[in-house]
């Protein structure tokens, strides 16, 4: 999923809105499994149970400003892309399984396979980053991708480091050292509560994509970022505030996109061409 341009450019004002009124209604329709879209009144309503100026929002008429406006039109969109798009994707570990082997027949891949962290019986293959390797692996065209860094991302000019990322990331093209892009892996399929390492996960994400906004501010560069996010019972059935935090973040402009479980099928051939004919036009320019 990409960014919708209509929200894309907000100021960072709009963003505070839209967590403090996010945080004061709440993410969910409460029973009902759905993401929320708070009324004008109860933004208002949110905003003055926090202390916060209200008017900004509708007159004295009770007409909603631009402002109003555009935050019901977020939280309108951000409920539809999650309730409509990002749900059907989700995959239990059963689905994810079935996907996984279904793939590694057809794209006859013989490569190695990561495992999970689990122990006993739900030891098995760690299925959606499994995927995203095979997808990957099969549209490079010969260029080196590594599939696991284990070391700090690192861009540099004529050989000096003039940036160095706080974290590991889950995967870099062509390499940690001068990325052309880096991604994020959340996979989630045997979690039985929605727990802080979860939700940490998040937080990364937030972390190394404002790294990445200060990295092309100062210096130029363009380090494409993603995050690959799946696991249908920790992300829907427990986590859905976290799903519409990750679309606030991917509209605040912290990520390039975010890839929702089977939609990797769909969107990394083609994200992989892009990052292939990125790295084919550098080391021409190198030359």
């Amino acid at each position: 999923m990409i960014a919708n341009e209509v929200f894309l450019n907000q100021p960072r004002q709009f963003w505070a809105y839209v967590r403090s009124i996010s945080q004061a209604v709440g993410y969910t329709v409460r029973g009902q499994g759905q993401i929320k879209v708070p009324s004008i009144e109860e933004m208002a309503g949110a905003l003055t149970t926090l202390g916060l100026d209200a008017a900004r929002l509708q007159g004295a008429d009770g007409v909603p400003t631009q402002l109003g406006r555009t935050l019901g039109a977020y939280f309108a969109y951000r409920a539809d892309a999650l309730n409509t798009l990002v749900q059907p994707r989700l995959m239990a570990a059963g689905k994810a399984r079935e996907l996984f082997t279904q793939l590694k027949r057809q794209l006859n891949y013989s490569g190695p396979v990561p495992m999970n962290k689990q122990k006993g019986a739900k030891k098995a293959p760690a299925y959606f980053t499994a995927l995203l390797n095979m997808l990957i692996c099969s549209n490079t065209e010969g260029l080196a991708c590594d599939y696991d860094p284990r070391v700090l991302t690192t861009v540099t000019v004529d050989r000096v480091p003039v940036r160095t990322l706080a974290r590991r990331v889950d995967g870099a093209f062509p390499k940690a050292v001068n990325p052309i892009a880096v991604w994020e892996i959340k996979e989630y399929y045997y979690t039985t509560t929605f727990g802080s390492r979860v939700a940490d996960g998040v937080y990364e994400t937030l972390l190394d994509g404002m790294e990445l906004e200060e990295l092309r501010v100062s210096e130029g560069v363009n380090v494409l970022h993603y995050l690959m996010v799946d696991g249908r019972y920790t992300w829907w059935d427990c986590g859905r505030p976290y799903l519409c935090r990750i679309l606030d973040m991917l509209h605040m402009g912290y990520v390039d996109e975010v890839l929702f479980g089977s939609e990797i099928v769909e969107r990394i051939p083609a994200l992989v061409k892009q990052w292939v004919a990125l790295e084919s036009a550098r080391r021409a320019a190198a030359v």
